[in-house]
């Protein structure tokens, strides 16, 4: 939910970016359809059931998405449109009823007003009264269908595929090892002794697995036989395929084992094939993997718990000699996307399965196992994870990329110092190790974040921490790493980046603030402001600006302290 504060702040974006670049999974801008009322109504009772199966969110009416300048963008409702009248045709058109809140918001331009339309998450899925329905992914509506409507009632638990309770005898379907396996890996993670101390059938009913005297499916799935595995979980086997090319393997290992099992065996196989880096610190000699493996854990684990275990597919794990995929059947659920995951709630599938696994401490309801992920391979200077989302199937890939040494070392010392870099603090960091700059929007799209947000992180990390240096102005402001820090962390053997040689990328950033000043009819650039906005000296802004005088894209107006450079019109440079 948007709060009407919040909204007016997004509304001052529209002089410099469209509406659409501001929606997200839970707010959407639509501009009210003026011709016919009958259509503006239909469009109210859609958005209000697109954001209930989404989770909820907020829609504002009267701002078209694709214009830029809040002029063009803000266009109003009409004055005659009665908000309790939208409220009733969405309660009489909707199945089951929803009571979205409406919201009056004035406004300087067009109408003068703006509906904003507040719709509380519920329990989905939700239809209009013949059936119809879409549901928010992302910043879309998609239609409602079957394959949607299945996994929100997965997601909301009526259909709990792992909470259905089987009548075979508890002790025919439970493998001793299995549950000796289940222990040790909870032991590992700390999992309370009283709780992994009790009998098998007391530790079962303990974690909820054991309901009047029946077995759940996710007791079978953590601790059950391979055969009432195969029985109770027709659909599922795990794959692991040590790959050659992309379409030859040299080594293949299948099986229908119990999770904990299934597990060991996976990281059996990627282990052996893990390489390791020495890296001498002191008097110690620490073994770095390609693949952390707290991170291959995780992402495991997350392949295991958040299967649909409905749809037949197996849980498989890919190594080449670049890269690591591991996939499991199941898109990402509840409006989850590659875009969102480090900060969206987390949702489960199979809720039966995941109390019990959090309960052991093997997985986290605070959604600490992705940042745990991201964070296992950033702090050794890694590249992230790709996380994709083909629909019916999540596919995680880690690429074999080399440690960064000095970035490892540089982490530990910070730590030591009582600076723990959050996976924001990483993800920005190493972006700015591989790129020249970094802004607020670049920033809240790598770390997941609002720009509000980015630009606070961004702030701490100049002015708190003193990683990164702040050049430009106002919205052509941008953040560069410290010259002294990037020659720290530079390989050996690597060239130094010059950060002040690419004469392009900032001929190109003067130009653009340039040309933003003279659309809004204000004076151009002094060289003062050139060597804020470039991080140039004197002599290299002279340079530049010789440059663009030469290719007719910027001319030299006024003398002395009253010099200002403009932007030239027709230019060759567009």
């Amino acid at each position: 939910m948007r709060e009407l504060s919040e909204i007016r702040l997004l509304l001052d974006k529209l002089e410099h970016q469209p509406a659409d670049a501001l929606e997200d999974q839970d707010l959407d801008f639509k501009e009210w359809n003026t011709r016919s009322m009958a259509d503006a109504i239909s469009m109210t009772i859609e958005m209000a059931i697109c954001m209930a199966n989404g989770g909820g969110g907020t829609v504002v009416f009267g701002v078209n998405d694709k214009a830029i300048g809040r002029k063009q963008a803000i266009l109003g409702v009409p004055p005659e449109v009665d908000m309790n009248r939208l409220k009733k045709a969405v309660y009489d058109s909707t199945d089951p009823r929803l009571t979205p809140v409406f919201q009056e918001l004035i406004v300087p331009e067009g109408t003068g007003r703006l509906i904003v339309m507040q719709v509380y998450p519920g329990l989905p899925p939700y239809t209009d009264t013949q059936g119809r329905g879409k549901i928010r992914v992302g910043k879309d509506c998609q239609p409602l269908t079957g394959t949607l409507r299945r996994g929100i009632m997965v997601e909301t638990g009526e259909t709990d595929f792992t909470a259905i309770s089987v009548s075979d005898p508890v002790e025919s379907l439970i493998s001793a090892a299995a549950m000796e396996r289940l222990r040790e890996a909870a032991r590992r993670e700390n999992a309370p002794e009283d709780l992994l101390n009790k009998t098998d059938l007391d530790l079962l009913t303990a974690l909820d697995l054991l309901r009047n005297g029946q077995l759940l499916r996710a007791g079978i799935f953590l601790a059950g036989t391979k055969d009432a595995i195969r029985k109770y979980f027709p659909g599922y086997i795990w794959t692991y395929l040590r790959m050659e090319t992309d379409i030859h393997y040299s080594n293949r290992a299948d099986g229908y084992d119990a999770l904990p099992v299934a597990l060991e065996r996976i990281l059996d196989w990627v282990m052996t094939n893990n390489p390791i880096t020495t890296v001498p610190q002191g008097l110690f000699h620490f073994e770095i993997r390609t693949y952390p493996e707290i991170a291959l854990r995780e992402a495991l684990l997350n392949a295991f718990a958040h299967a649909d275990y409905r749809i037949a597919g197996p849980i498989m794990v890919k190594q080449f000699q670049d890269r690591l995929e591991i996939s499991n059947p199941g898109g990402l659920p509840g409006g989850i996307t590659p875009d969102n995951i480090l900060r969206h709630e987390p949702i489960a599938r199979n809720p039966a399965l995941i109390d019990a696994l959090t309960r052991l401490r093997l997985v986290n309801r605070s959604n600490l196992g992705i940042r745990r992920m991201y964070h296992a391979l950033l702090i050794e200077g890694k590249e992230p994870p790709i996380i994709i989302d083909e629909g019916e199937a999540v596919r995680v890939i880690f690429q074999a990329s080399n440690l960064s040494v000095p970035f490892r070392m540089f982490v530990a010392e910070e730590a030591d110092r009582g600076r723990i870099l959050t996976v924001e603090h990483l993800l920005i960091l190493q972006h700015l190790f591989r790129h020249p700059e970094i802004d607020t929007i670049v920033a809240a799209q790598i770390a997941q974040q609002s720009e509000q947000s980015a630009r606070e992180i961004l702030s701490e990390m100049e002015l708190k921490f003193g990683y990164i240096e702040r050049g430009g102005t106002g919205r052509g402001t941008y953040w560069i790493l410290r010259h002294d820090l990037h020659r720290r962390l530079s390989l050996p053997g690597h060239p130094e980046r010059d950060r002040r040689i690419d004469w392009e990328a900032a001929k190109t950033r003067v130009l653009s603030v340039l040309k933003q000043r003279a659309q809004r009819g204000e004076s151009g650039l002094s060289n003062a402001e050139i060597r804020q906005i470039t991080h140039f000296d004197r002599a290299q802004v002279k340079r530049l600006m010789a440059e663009l005088n030469r290719e007719n894209a910027a001319t030299l107006t006024g003398k002395g302290r009253g010099a200002r450079w403009e932007y030239k019109e027709n230019n060759n440079n567009g």
